[in-house]
């Protein structure tokens, strides 16, 4: 049924409908935009962790022990993960070499 100014009660719900469907795209759009910030922030969290850990790849048959950093892709390990003193101790070990790819040791002549 139509009011005075022309609109029925049913055009009125639809506008409203087409609104809050807007409004809830929006939001929607809202959300996804911080979720995807936050994942950032917690991807450059654990870049910035892991470029303050090294690891010790293991000697193997003619090939030395070698130190790298937190982040190279050269040797991948989930376990022994040494922090910045550990490091420095196993750089200065004469069996142990630094990775000439990721360079451990620049991150250790600081500080």
């Amino acid at each position: 049924m139509p009011d005075p100014d022309g609109v029925s009660d049913l055009d009125r719900n639809r506008a409203l409908e087409q609104w809050l469907e807007y409004q809830l795209r929006q939001v929607r759009a809202r959300i996804r935009d911080l979720e995807r910030a936050e994942e950032q922030d917690r991807w450059r969290r654990e870049r910035a962790r892991i470029e303050q850990i090294w690891k010790l790849q293991p000697q193997r048959a003619g090939t030395p022990a070698m130190l790298h950093r937190g982040g190279c892709g050269l040797y991948k390990t989930e376990l022994g993960y040494l922090n910045r003193e550990e490091a420095i101790i196993a750089l200065a070990e004469p069996d142990i070499e630094p990775c000439e790819v990721c360079r451990p040791e620049t991150g250790l002549q600081n500080g």
